[in-house]
């Protein structure tokens, strides 16, 4: 094989290769925000929880369900749902949940559940901060606050979580950083480069104050079990974990899980 047949070769290798990195740059928010997938097994609601709309700086109404505990508490969960589904997807998780002395707020963000607007990094940190105000006209003050990020929603828990005492801050399935993330599912692609929402949570986390639970499954495929590791390690006392040998990308919702709440709850003294 000649020399000319060699460059030629390289040359359209070359071309393919920026045709795949310039239509992955163009389609990146497609990939990352998914919000039509339904992906979870389906639990009706069980709680006397309320359908709200709460109105972000862009003037667009996010679809939440507020519950609001029968025994009057200005104790609050805040939950920050993942990067794929509708609120629905989650009811599972505050049926639980709702068995602490705590309202609820579960939010969606923009494009997802029904909402208009198009999500990217800083619209959502925006959703997650209009929620806090939301509850803060509604005489909920930060300090009785827990945040409860889920996947994509750690990253947006920790940022707006930053040098405020919330009551209590709890990651399940955190990653450092959407750039390690796309390193892990991209590695032939220039992430670091290419990513327009980068969630930085691994230069932010050690700026939180509050109580930290992190939840992380050890076989996790879509965010690598060292990330969960590594932002337990990087983050300030007082602490728990909870890691658990199983192959999902979401912690089991189990009897075990539900334990290791409890004790974190005890910190953060709410009790059931």
């Amino acid at each position: 094989m000649n020399l000319t047949i060699v460059i030629k070769i390289i040359g359209v290798i070359l071309f393919l290769y920026f045709l795949i990195v310039f239509y992955i740059y163009l389609k990146q928010r497609s990939l990352l925000y998914i919000p039509n997938i339904d992906n979870y097994d389906d639990e009706p609601l069980i709680i006397n929880a309320k359908e709200i709309f709460i109105q972000n700086s862009e003037g667009n109404d996010l679809r939440s369900l507020f519950f609001e505990h029968p025994t009057p508490t200005k104790n609050t969960l805040l939950m920050l749902h993942g990067n794929a589904g509708p609120i629905e997807n989650r009811f599972y998780k505050i049926n639980k949940l709702a068995k602490y002395n705590q309202n609820i707020l579960l939010i969606s963000w923009r494009s997802y559940s029904g909402n208009k607007g198009e999500p990217h990094e800083q619209g959502l940190y925006d959703d997650a901060l209009s929620a806090i105000k939301w509850l803060q006209n509604n005489a909920i003050s930060i300090e009785d606050i827990v945040i409860y990020g889920e996947s994509l929603g750690t990253a947006i828990s920790i940022e707006v979580s930053q040098n405020k005492p919330f009551k209590g801050i709890i990651l399940e399935a955190p990653f450092t950083s959407m750039i390690d993330a796309a390193k892990y599912h991209y590695p032939y692609l220039p992430v670091s480069l290419m990513l327009k929402d980068k969630y930085l949570s691994k230069d932010k986390i050690h700026n939180l104050i509050s109580p930290i639970f992190i939840m992380h499954a050890k076989g996790d495929d879509i965010v690598p079990f060292w990330m969960g590791e590594k932002m337990f390690d990087l983050a300030n006392e007082p602490k728990k974990k909870y890691f658990i040998d199983e192959d999902k990308h979401l912690v089991t919702y189990d009897k075990v899980l539900m334990d290791h709440m409890d004790k974190f709850y005890n910190l953060l003294n709410i009790n059931e």
